[in-house]
């Protein structure tokens, strides 16, 4: 568990986060019917490096890749293929950068040109299910705050959370303590750590439209939906401070 109590440090994790909250904005810029996942990879990869950063993802635990590109009842962690998108998909990019030794963490769920009705609706929650759980991110409430905030808004729209990939601390590592559920049950042993002044959290509600069961690919990375129900993920870096979450991403 880290807390950034110093200028500095909040100044090297936010030059992380701007760094990829652009790359992400230069990605969902190039998604197209048609587009090629390779080269969206390729993008953000080039993108990152030009400033004078890393790719958080490429290397990591073996990981071959700068985005993890997620497609329709893909959940989190796709590889990218060399396969097109095509127009009514939905696809999730979720990417990390290192930048003076701070790491940031970002994910995005978006359409594929026109999509349907329930595809929109389901972004819509699970968008909001995220500036729910970050509006519960402030000094005194404890994880659990986040955490029940999300899952009961997501259920009351019929739809369900994943529970076996959570949010995370964030820092100089990419997953630190303390974990970040986006459910209160079962309950977990970090859903009573209080929240403090100067802890970065990555929050990042996975919702499926149908089970909340999953299953991974024989790639070892790809974790799709049981069911082959459709799947989005919004993620943001945040910082705690006295007054109210600050989004780094």
């Amino acid at each position: 568990m880290v807390d950034l109590n110093n200028h500095i440090e909040v100044s090297a994790i936010s030059e992380s986060c701007q760094i990829l909250s652009d790359t992400l904005d230069l990605v969902e810029k190039n998604i197209m019917p048609g587009q090629s996942v390779l080269e969206l990879d390729s993008i953000a990869e080039q993108y990152i490096l030009s400033c004078n950063a890393k790719p958080a993802f490429k290397g990591y635990n073996g990981f071959p890749a700068t985005l993890t590109v997620s497609i329709d009842d893909e959940i989190v962690h796709g590889i990218p293929k060399d396969v097109l998108l095509k127009e009514g998909q939905i696809v999730s990019i979720d990417c990390g950068v290192i930048k003076n030794e701070f790491y940031s963490d970002s994910a995005r769920t978006i359409a594929v040109g026109k999509i349907s009705s329930d595809k929109v609706k389901l972004l819509e929650v699970t968008k909001k299910a995220l500036q729910i759980g970050i509006d519960n991110a402030v000094v005194g409430n404890k994880v659990f705050d986040i955490s029940d905030s999300i899952q009961k808004y997501v259920e009351s729209e019929g739809y369900s959370v994943v529970r076996e990939l959570v949010g995370h601390g964030i820092g100089k590592q990419l997953h630190i303590h303390p974990q970040i559920p986006n459910f209160s049950e079962p309950t977990t042993t970090d859903l009573n750590i209080e929240l403090k002044e100067g802890m970065c959290l990555a929050i990042e509600p996975m919702v499926n439209m149908g089970s909340r069961h999953i299953k991974t690919d024989s790639d070892g990375w790809t974790i799709r939906t049981k069911d082959g129900s459709v799947s989005a993920h919004f993620e943001h870096s945040i910082l705690i401070t006295k007054l109210q979450p600050r989004i780094l991403t």
